[in-house]
């Protein structure tokens, strides 16, 4: 029996730890590719706190999972597209509408960056996140996001497409 209570403490000492080593090596890539789906620092680390915190609700289900990190991410987006979906409630109800503060802190290139990717639409703009900046396949990025690989490529087309022809580029 005090073998058993041994075992069973070096399991969940073995979770945590594991889980540890999941948010050191996720948390900070997380949190960048939230801050170019949010355009605004404390909300991208926000929600990458709480998808973190969701997976490690459920970390013996996830740890077992073919990719923990993809996971995550379909975590962490379907909060960013909750919290989408609550803002377009809250300006329906809301009879005066606010001007978009600019961060004065941020340099001029990645003011015009986030706003470059503000300016696509989430589906895209989650696309070209996956794929451009975490170096996703499109069929990674698809399992990410519930959907087929062709879809996640007709969306990167789409936000190529939309970027160069608001910013100019070899094809524009």
């Amino acid at each position: 029996m005090a073998e058993s209570a041994e075992v069973e403490a070096a399991a969940v000492s073995v979770g945590p730890l594991a889980f540890e080593d999941f948010f050191e090596r996720e948390y900070a890539n997380l949190a960048r590719a939230l801050l170019l789906l949010t355009g605004e620092r404390a909300e991208a680390e926000d929600l990458a706190q709480e998808a973190l915190a969701r997976v490690f609700e459920r970390w013996d289900r996830v740890a077992a999972m073919e990719s923990p990190s993809g996971y995550l991410y379909r975590t962490a987006l379907n909060l960013n597209r909750k919290r989408l979906r609550r803002q377009g409630v809250r300006r329906r109800h809301r009879t005066e509408s606010r001007p978009e503060p600019a961060p004065e802190d941020v340099a001029e290139t990645r003011d015009a960056i986030l706003r470059a990717l503000r300016s696509l639409p989430p589906a895209q703009r989650e696309a070209l996140v996956l794929v451009e900046w975490l170096g996703l396949e499109a069929e990674e990025a698809g399992a990410v996001l519930g959907i087929a690989a062709a879809s996640v490529r007709g969306r990167l087309h789409r936000a190529r497409q939309s970027l160069r022809a608001r910013f100019g580029g070899p094809d524009a």
